[in-house]
């Protein structure tokens, strides 16, 4: 999801949950470019998390 809150000041921001990694960059990019410069850049806890990768296949030993 991600929120984007205009403050009575016409700043914008945007807040992004349920990414991560940096997943939340690349869903958010295009929404940053429309809302113009960036002011400030602050991660979540989300960010660090890594990316589960899962398996494609598993082997079995005999």
């Amino acid at each position: 999801m991600i929120e984007i809150i205009i403050l009575s000041t016409g700043e914008s921001r945007l807040e992004t949950r349920g990414f991560q990694g940096s997943e939340c960059r690349e869903a958010s990019r295009a929404l940053e470019a429309a809302l113009g410069k960036k002011i400030t850049d602050i991660v979540t806890a989300e960010f660090h998390e890594s990316e589960v990768v899962q398996p494609s296949h598993l082997e079995q030993k005999e």
